[in-house]
């Protein structure tokens, strides 16, 4: 680190994905982190206090960036509803098939790091349904969609396409038929939505 640089959280979250990137989860440790920044393993502590939030910290940092992207199809109340929730339900799928192909080993890091971090995890599962909540709500109000309750069906149409985005599945998300798959999950969705 150059000695004009501040280290700030971010710097350090930078650093952490990439240590984690070289060496896996399992060997990571803050003093690499520290020796990557050229600083003590102390001031690293002074912005994470434990490995263990460190972790945390760049798990939902991870998180954050895919719930963000999202976060501009949800609000787009210039669309119709039904389009937002494709939209929606694609990018998140092309997101997560994008983190899992493009970068196999840190997309293997980040599924054991999200599997320790289940608190990280489920904020996040709860921002994405918040998400998929408005576009139903909004679907409703303009008399497109019919639910009773759209943070139900939001979290029902976010478990019915988990094939799609929960890192469990990131095996099957290249085979041939898997944007067939897809499109056809979001299709009987949305005809339920509009029943």
């Amino acid at each position: 680190m150059a000695a004009t640089e501040t280290l700030t959280a971010e710097r350090i979250l930078q650093a952490t994905e990439e240590v984690l990137r070289r060496h896996g989860p399992a060997k990571a440790t803050v003093v690499d982190v520290a020796r990557a920044l050229g600083v003590s393993h102390g001031s690293v502590y002074r912005h994470f206090r434990t490995k263990a939030a460190l972790r945390e910290a760049v798990t939902k940092r991870w998180l954050d960036r895919t719930s963000e992207a999202l976060d501009g199809i949800a609000g787009d109340g210039s669309r119709d509803p039904e389009t937002r929730l494709r939209d929606w339900l694609a990018a998140l799928f092309t997101a997560k098939r994008r983190k899992a192909g493009d970068d196999p080993e840190l997309f293997a890091t980040y599924s054991v790091l999200a599997g320790e971090q289940v608190g990280a995890v489920a904020e996040h599962i709860d921002e994405l349904t918040e998400q998929v909540t408005r576009i139903v709500a909004d679907g409703v109000a303009a008399g497109v969609f019919h639910s009773g309750d759209p943070a139900v069906s939001a979290r029902a149409v976010f478990q019915a396409t988990g094939r799609f985005h929960d890192p469990a599945y990131a095996g099957e998300w290249d085979r041939d038929e898997a944007d067939a798959d897809f499109a056809a999950a979001v299709d009987l969705l949305l005809r339920g939505l509009r029943a």
